[in-house]
């Protein structure tokens, strides 16, 4: 049936709340620019405070797990709508505090804010999105969330450049006087403010954005569900959806059993879900962006070299997410993954020759960029699209936190490895070892990863898990 979509209102409330995940992208590589200011300014340099740095740039991320976490307590309790209104609060409050901490304990208490509100937003955005959109371009709506994460990285990247070059610190600047400088006092301070006009923007066009209609289904609002689908598809459109979602969700109780997840019929979803997010941040890209120093000047490249190859980064990982918006309703989610790991695979394979033979310059800066080009229009965007779609209407909320919260102590667990790993098996075996990775899930992904494209989550649901227990 030829259905009249009202693609203006679905685009509208898509990028409503994928601002979540710009600010999610801005929130996560701010603190890097600011690093040195501020670590001047609570007196964080020296081998003595190593600790203390290490605290202030990962406690976000104590808060991305406990905002994942709590993301499964209360989205399906209090709805999609409600927590992209907290995270948004959240976002807003974390920049304001941060720039307004005069001291360590309140800069680390403002960064596990703000890291809640990634925490919920990284749920809830992809989730929300996936429940508006219609079945036949879900893919490309929900991917516009990691094209946002990428948006917000660079704006972070660009918001630090600018403020750090209005009132630039001499080359080979001492900590004492970086803490007397500009910078020091306040400059790292306006590089977290700036980060309240679009957390505040994103509070108050997410307080006029509509519920999700399945969440309202779900709770036996169907008049208030019915008046959402008509406005994004027309009343037939409406009239079959109403049906069809009712259908999967018959129980209106708010409340959650978790137990249900252990069921053997929704155990191997999850299980899959699990290592879908895990397998996304053990494919080891982000070691190239968290270590980016590292990498480049092993490829024998000085400061200002790597400087500029690290912004080259980001434009590739930009320019290729597009390419998942174009692709993914069209090749499909499976062919997506299997392309991704298998790309990184072989990228790996090479990279690490390049390191074990001595190979320098751009020979590596290129691997590295198709490294990146092939993560960004696979894995990055198609991890959010399937963990999105895979449940339940029923227990999607609960199932899609336990994820995220694997996909963080995942990230953790990758960040904190790479550098013993990297200095055991040097750079050659540290690649090569994420190369053997990438072929593990290869393997897994193309034995029981489901081809969702085209089709309504609740078709989905009734091809992966017997509704009825």
């Amino acid at each position: 049936m030829n259905i009249p979509y009202n693609l203006k209102f679905i685009w509208m409330i898509s990028l409503v709340a994928a601002m979540g995940g710009l600010l999610f992208g801005y929130d996560w590589v701010v603190i890097g620019g600011a690093k040195p200011f501020y670590e001047a300014y609570f007196g964080l340099t020296g081998e003595e405070q190593a600790w203390k740095s290490g605290w202030a740039m990962s406690s976000a991320l104590l808060g991305c797990l406990a905002g994942a976490l709590l993301s499964g307590v209360i989205t399906d309790r209090i709805g999609r709508k409600k927590v992209l209104i907290l995270a948004a609060a959240m976002f807003t409050a974390s920049a304001v505090w941060t720039a307004l901490s005069y001291s360590f304990n309140m800069f680390i208490l403002a960064r596990i804010l703000g890291g809640i509100g990634i925490g919920l937003a990284s749920n809830v955005s992809p989730m929300y999105i996936a429940e508006i959109a219609p079945s036949e371009m879900r893919g490309k709506f929900v991917s516009i969330n990691q094209l946002t994460i990428v948006i917000g990285v660079l704006a972070a990247q660009i918001v630090n450049l600018l403020i750090y070059n209005a009132h630039p610190v001499e080359e080979g600047a001492t900590a004492a006087m970086i803490l007397e400088s500009w910078n020091g006092q306040q400059g790292w301070r306006w590089m977290f403010a700036a980060e309240t006009i679009p957390a505040g923007l994103f509070l108050l066009l997410a307080l006029v954005v509509p519920e999700s209609p399945r969440w309202l289904l779900k709770r036996g609002r169907e008049a208030q569900a019915h008046s959402i689908l008509a406005r994004i598809g027309g009343e037939a459109y409406a009239k079959f959806e109403v049906a069809d979602i009712g259908a999967t969700v018959e129980d209106h109780s708010p409340r959650i059993n978790y137990a249900e997840l252990l069921s053997p019929k929704l155990l191997k979803i999850v299980g899959l879900g699990i290592f879908i997010a895990v397998f996304q941040q053990w494919c080891g890209i982000n070691v190239i962006f968290n270590y980016a120093q590292e990498i480049f000047e092993a490829a024998g490249y000085d400061v200002s070299g790597m400087m500029f190859n690290i912004v080259i980064t980001g434009v590739v990982n930009l320019v290729f997410t597009f390419v998942a918006i174009k692709t993914v309703d069209k090749l499909g989610r499976r062919p997506l993954m299997l392309i991704g790991s298998a790309g990184l695979m072989v990228t790996y394979a090479i990279l690490g020759a390049c390191y074990y033979f001595e190979v320098k310059g751009l020979a590596v800066l290129l691997v590295v960029l198709s490294a990146i080009a092939c993560y960004a229009m696979t894995l990055a965007p198609i991890t959010w699209v399937l963990l999105s779609e895979l449940f339940p209407n029923r227990i999607r909320g609960s199932a899609m936190s336990l994820c995220v919260s694997a996909l963080w102590i995942a990230c953790f667990g990758l960040t904190v490895t790479f550098k013993p790993i990297n200095a055991a098996m040097g750079a050659a075996g540290t690649f090569w070892l994420y190369g053997v990775i990438c072929l593990i899930g290869f393997v897994v992904l193309q034995r029981f990863v489901p081809e969702t494209k085209g089709k309504s989550l609740e078709e989905i649901e009734r091809e992966l898990v017997d509704e009825r227990p």
